[in-house]
């Protein structure tokens, strides 16, 4: 499978209303149980696996997160976006320090081995100027699919 394969129109939510890391797991957690995603023990596993190992990155163009939960929680492998309309606090990989985060993408990972790779993507698409401003001007959900479908 390739990472393209991994986003859908569905798995895109430009206005994700939650105030808190809490609030915007159990949104998206919903969301892609309704789908058929992940299971029903999907948000306790994204959840603790954050507590232990924090996800947000503080990239030169943009803060974002990469929470992803372990993978027998997933059903089928899924890039969930999601950017919320309010900044909220998320720790950083690494040294767990506090820093603000809008843009979030969900890691729906079924083999272990392919997340290493993902997340390098991510790394270098956001380590990208023009990448990262045609991401941050985009308002539809369908020009977002489309950026990450022909840029990953």
């Amino acid at each position: 499978m390739s990472y393209k394969d991994m986003f859908d129109l569905d798995l895109v939510d430009l206005n994700v209303n939650g105030s808190t890391e809490d609030e915007v797991f159990a949104i998206v957690a919903d969301r892609l149980r309704e789908l058929g995603m992940v299971n029903d023990d999907y948000l306790k596993g994204i959840a603790s696996r954050e507590r232990e190992f924090p996800t947000g990155l503080i990239t030169q163009h943009l803060n974002i997160a990469l929470p992803h939960s372990d993978p027998e929680y997933v059903n089928r492998p899924f890039i969930f976006i999601a950017r919320l309309n309010n900044d909220i606090t998320f720790k950083q990989m690494g040294d767990n320090q506090e820093m603000p985060v809008k843009d979030l993408f969900f890691l729906g990972i079924k083999n272990g081995k392919d997340q290493v790779g993902l997340l390098q993507a991510f790394m270098n698409l956001f380590m990208n100027k023009t990448f990262v401003e045609q991401y941050r001007v985009a308002v539809s959900s369908k020009d977002v699919y489309k950026l990450f479908v022909e840029n990953i």
